[in-house]
């Protein structure tokens, strides 16, 4: 057994480690009560673009948005949304297994990867995995920013112009509540206008008057929906990033306390244990003389 030294050093590890723990778990949850008002501040934005797009995509221009140009996939394109920082539970490793299972799917169709890592651990992982990279953006903050997001994203997009690429697809945690967060895998291109009719059907059709001409309105107006849907994606991750790293550190400090109580009990045994030990050296001592 451990002398009361020993144990006594070991009780202050772990009380030193709690005290991180709790602290962590303070500032996680100031910080996800901001990333939930900003996640929800995004959320009108992105559903008036998403019905002016629909809206959109029923009038039947005479122009074809080259977002909305299906194609044979052959190569694929992937943005991976992670976290910059750990100590978030399964957060991560969640999307990362979800990422993994849809390369694998691509691997058995012959379908190629090109990836766009936001977030540093996306961007480790991907570099593990060897995967082909084409952009990326890490080192976001606590706020999200458009202009540390435009030129990844923009990549991607440009590369579903040229035709280099015939899908893009968004992987990111999607946030459900407190205790909760869902990896989801959605498609972003080609858009289909079935897709987007769903949030918006209101049983009649559209027409509409471009200025200057169809292609530079509509080219512009998708490719915003686009960064839109990123953006709230990016805000989303980051919510359940604050969340998750709450709920682990919360776990981690009970954890402490619990270790805590099991060595001050050890300690106290084996105190105990010293000190009938040495009257019973001293009676015997006594008995002796």
């Amino acid at each position: 057994m451990a002398g009361t030294k020993e144990i006594r050093t070991k009780i202050k590890s772990v009380q030193n480690t709690r005290k991180i723990t709790k602290a962590m778990e303070m500032v996680a949850a100031s910080k996800m009560r901001r990333a939930q008002e900003r996640m929800r501040s995004a959320r009108p934005y992105s559903e008036k673009i998403r019905a002016i797009t629909a809206n959109l995509s029923k009038a039947n221009p005479e122009y074809r948005p080259v977002y909305m140009a299906v194609r044979e996939i052959k190569k694929a394109g992937l943005i991976l949304v992670s976290t910059d920082k750990g100590l978030c539970g399964g957060l991560n490793t969640n999307v990362l297994r979800l990422v993994t299972n849809q390369m694998r799917d691509f691997s058995e169709k012959n379908v190629s990867v090109e990836f766009t890592a936001i977030g540093s651990k996306g961007l480790q992982f991907l570099n593990r995995t060897k995967a082909k990279l084409l952009s990326q953006s890490v080192l976001l903050g606590d706020t999200p920013h458009m202009d540390s997001l435009i030129g990844a994203i923009t990549a991607q997009l440009d590369a579903f112009e040229r035709g280099e690429v015939d899908a893009v697809y968004l992987a990111y945690t999607r946030f459900i509540n407190t205790m909760k967060q869902e990896p989801v895998l959605e498609k972003l291109l080609p858009l289909e206008a079935d897709d987007l009719s769903k949030e918006t059907n209101t049983g009649h059709g559209w027409d509409y008057i471009y200025e200057p001409d169809a292609e530079s309105v509509l080219n512009g107006l998708l490719k915003r929906y686009i960064e839109a849907l990123i953006y709230q994606a990016v805000a989303e991750n980051m919510a359940s990033e604050q969340s998750a790293r709450m709920v682990a550190m919360k776990a981690a400090s009970d954890n402490a306390k619990n270790v805590i109580g099991e060595l001050q009990l050890i300690y106290n045994k084996t105190r105990q244990a010293a000190i009938t030990k040495e009257l019973s050296e001293i009676v015997g001592g006594a008995a002796a003389v």
